[in-house]
């Protein structure tokens, strides 16, 4: 009988479990980045936080906020490691939280789609991106998801740095609010519809 009951909490903590999601947008600590192109991670958590009435608070290997959204728990992270070191906040909070690979989702800034360009994958190269590189070498697995945001490629041969630790453009600030917000809706779809559903109604929208 013990046993039975041991098994049968034992599965209820794992159903649980698939009901939490971790969301880590990239970017970033510092006032001289917030409002830069490569930090549209912390952007989008940010603008969902203040939406929602969350806040952040500091915490190990970065800044942690909780949402309760139809049944679904999804702890939102801003990794304090700076971009490059992405991976070791990632690790540790979805070991910490017991997060299934498949729950994570991971907020880039992309160069290769025009500004404001939403596109979620399952899986995917780092493309040259350091955080996600770092993402990959800590889980040994580029099986993760990631909602990339486009930022466009708007510098000359070897302005890349300068472009992306750039602040946006005038035209781009006066679009970004809206972008934001199918950002926001692009999270919580993630964590009640999946993943392929997410993609057909999201993607490139």
């Amino acid at each position: 009988m013990i046993h039975f009951i041991k098994k049968l909490f034992g599965k209820e903590e794992e159903i649980d479990n698939m009901k939490k999601f971790l969301v880590v947008g990239l970017g970033n600590i510092g006032s001289e980045y917030e409002n830069t192109r490569h930090n549209i991670g912390f952007k989008v958590l940010d603008f969902f936080a203040e939406k929602e009435t969350m806040t952040f608070e500091a915490n190990k290997l970065g800044s942690t906020s909780i949402y309760k959204f139809k049944g679904r728990t999804f702890i939102f992270l801003k990794p304090a490691t700076y971009m490059n070191l992405s991976g070791k906040a990632v690790k540790y909070w979805m070991t910490k939280e017991k997060i299934a690979l498949e729950n994570l989702l991971v907020i880039t800034d992309d160069i290769n789609l025009s500004f404001g360009t939403i596109r979620l994958k399952t899986k995917g190269s780092d493309g040259g991106h350091n955080g996600l590189k770092d993402i990959q070498n800590q889980l040994g697995t580029q099986n993760y998801a990631r909602f990339r945001f486009g930022v466009g490629a708007d510098f000359s041969k070897g302005r890349q740095v300068d472009y992306v630790l750039g602040e946006w453009s005038e035209e781009e600030y006066g679009k970004l609010k809206e972008r934001l917000e199918r950002a926001a809706e692009l999270i919580k779809s993630f964590g009640t519809a999946g993943i392929n559903n997410t993609m057909n109604h999201f993607n490139n929208t």
